[in-house]
């Protein structure tokens, strides 16, 4: 074991080293044979077996961790499941999870997923999965806990902010089917669009959408609904984003190396012809959405309506390994036409709106958020 955990963290060594990393070769060698001598004495002295694939697993997935809530370790079964995920069509509770402090942190319920339907919220922090505490545990730990056969329950304990007592919730798992766009008249000239999360079709499906509401010469306002959209992919931000953008930067994106910097820009053609439009904004606005939301609004596009966003604005890359298995790691950090980065800060609204309902249906008695857009519209 000594010997294959010596390989390993020559092959992490050589990585962080090869990158600039701030301390020199004999300090690394000294690292390495200490971590070595820990294992080994774990191996030899802890009161149970130890499973050295997991242990290695464990081992890597910490480094990654240990740069940022979103770098991780995916082993082929997560990464078969993550890339599922991305088409549209997964099994599971319906959430977007991510690290903070140590502790998972729900980002977003999605729209009518079996978490959303019992009353988990975007700020949630899981403390336990059953009978498992969850801190200390790996994110990719964490998921694993919570996956499982379609139709079986599980028990998630979290804590709120605002509440005093951690709240159970059981959850039955199930096919999350991501409809990512949902759309309806709300009254003659409102057109009403919502987007659940930034996945392969998203793009040609709002595109679809508003196609439909062109033909109604009646609409002449927009609501863009992002709330609790936990995001997704950067290119799908980039085309939405294009959509309702005559000319201007979209985004741009900082790495390490110069060269790889990025910048997008629109395409003359705004498809909503310049009408009025809002856009909705919560918490639980995330990444792709922060990215949407921020672009028009740099270039007041588009009115913001409702609470600061997430605050996630780095670009993760997911590049796959030898062994069927995948690393997320960010490769960037993203930043609006203004040049602000909204890492850990977020994209706060043009007009502040406390959310006071858990109900996301078009329904404006309940819908405080979606009420007062509709009414900022009308007049």
């Amino acid at each position: 074991m000594k010997n294959i955990l010596k390989n390993v963290f020559l092959f992490l060594f050589i990585i962080f080293f090869s990158t600039g990393y701030a301390a020199n070769e004999d300090d690394i060698y000294k690292k390495i044979d200490l971590f070595s001598e820990v294992l080994d004495k774990i191996n030899k002295e802890y009161v149970d077996d130890v499973n050295q694939s997991e242990a290695m697993d464990a081992a890597i997935n910490g480094v990654l961790q240990s740069l940022d809530p979103y770098s991780a370790y995916m082993s082929p079964d997560s990464f078969k499941n993550m890339r599922t995920e991305t088409s549209g069509e997964f099994g599971g509770l319906g959430i977007e999870v991510g690290m903070e402090a140590g502790v998972v942190k729900v980002i977003s319920p999605i729209d009518n997923s079996p978490a959303s339907k019992v009353g988990v919220k975007a700020g949630d922090y899981i403390v336990k999965i059953n009978d498992t505490q969850v801190q200390g545990k790996s994110l990719t730990e964490a998921v694993d806990l919570m996956r499982g056969p379609v139709g079986t329950d599980i028990e998630i304990t979290v804590r709120r902010r605002g509440e005093r007592k951690a709240l159970t919730f059981t959850i039955t798992r199930d096919i999350i089917k991501v409809a990512s766009v949902k759309s309806k008249i709300l009254d003659e000239k409102t057109g009403y669009i919502r987007l659940t999360s930034f996945n392969e079709n998203s793009s040609s499906q709002i595109n679809d959408k508003i196609k439909e509401f062109n033909k109604n010469e009646k609409i002449e306002n927009y609501i863009l609904d992002l709330r609790n959209n936990p995001g997704g992919l950067l290119s799908q931000a980039i085309k939405i984003s294009d959509f309702f953008l005559d000319n201007g930067e979209i985004v741009s994106t900082k790495s390490k190396r110069k060269y790889e910097n990025r910048k997008w820009f629109a395409k003359k053609g705004d498809i909503l012809n310049a009408n009025t439009m809002i856009v909705l904004i919560n918490y639980g606005s995330a990444s792709a959405s922060e990215i949407v939301a921020g672009a028009l609004q740099d270039h007041k596009r588009a009115i913001l309506v409702g609470e600061s966003t997430y605050g996630k604005g780095s670009v993760q890359s997911i590049i796959p390994l030898k062994n069927d298995g995948a690393i997320r790691l960010t490769v960037s950090k993203y930043y609006l036409p203004s040049g602000k980065s909204i890492s850990s800060v977020g994209v706060t609204p043009d007009i502040e709106v406390d959310e006071n309902s858990d109900d996301f249906k078009l329904n404006t008695e309940t819908d405080n958020q979606l009420n007062f857009a509709l009414k900022l519209l009308n007049g």
